[in-house]
């Protein structure tokens, strides 16, 4: 019985059968298991989504519990409890924020690799998501280290791809482009992490309270 991994690799290739004389070119002169890696990418960076997604909701509730102790420690008049308290929430809501943003970052690069598959314009396409990439697995090494050792394993694979494209075509792409087109996705990410948190997390009861974070805790939402 086949693997969920490779049934998902089988049904992603739903490109035509090759005729007997090219299959007997392709064992001749095999071609660069470029595709299957491709797969591979995709389906480990679809995996990693729903990582961060279950931990993102994990943090939301750990929030809300904190929440009510902080709103408890108000209505009893205890300040320094309550304060205590605020601060673990403003601690929480940052890494809650680095993970949803790493999370809808590699959305779009799931999208990316699968404008790839449509288009196949494997050096265009692919290079500013190992800039992604990269820049989300700094983001993420302190606080879930085997997300970003997963990350650095498809790194290294999506790699080695746009190296294998620049090989075969003989182009290369402008260094600066690429990196304007990965800062773009993960601007765009960051303002949408932002969204998202000012309607998930509503905003503290701060009167009496010291907290290194409160000038930046989201709005309460709408």
């Amino acid at each position: 019985m086949p693997s969920r991994l490779e049934k998902f690799v089988k049904d992603w290739d739903d490109s035509p059968k090759p005729s007997v004389k090219e299959r007997i070119a392709r064992i001749i002169h095999p071609p660069p298991p470029m595709r299957y890696k491709l797969a591979m990418a995709l389906y480990k960076v679809k995996i990693q989504v729903n990582r961060l997604e279950h931990l993102f909701n994990k943090l939301q509730e750990r929030d809300k519990m904190l929440f009510e102790k902080v709103v408890s420690a108000q209505m009893m008049k205890d300040s320094a409890r309550a304060a205590i308290y605020a601060n673990e929430v403003a601690e929480v809501r940052k890494i809650a924020k680095t993970v949803l943003r790493a999370q809808l970052a590699l959305e779009q690069v799931a999208l990316r690799l699968e404008t790839v598959r449509e288009l196949g314009d494997v050096l265009v396409t692919m290079a500013p998501i190992v800039e992604v990439i990269k820049d989300i697995k700094q983001h993420l090494k302190g606080i879930v280290p085997e997300i970003a050792f997963e990350l650095d394993e498809i790194d290294s694979t999506l790699h080695s791809i746009v190296l294998e494209a620049g090989e075969f075509t003989g182009t290369t792409i402008d260094s600066t482009i690429v990196s304007g087109e990965a800062k773009k996705i993960l601007e765009e990410a960051s303002i949408m992490a932002e969204q998202r948190m000012k309607e998930k997390f509503p905003e503290l009861p701060l009167s009496g309270i010291s907290t290194g974070e409160s000038a930046s805790l989201p709005a309460p939402p709408k």
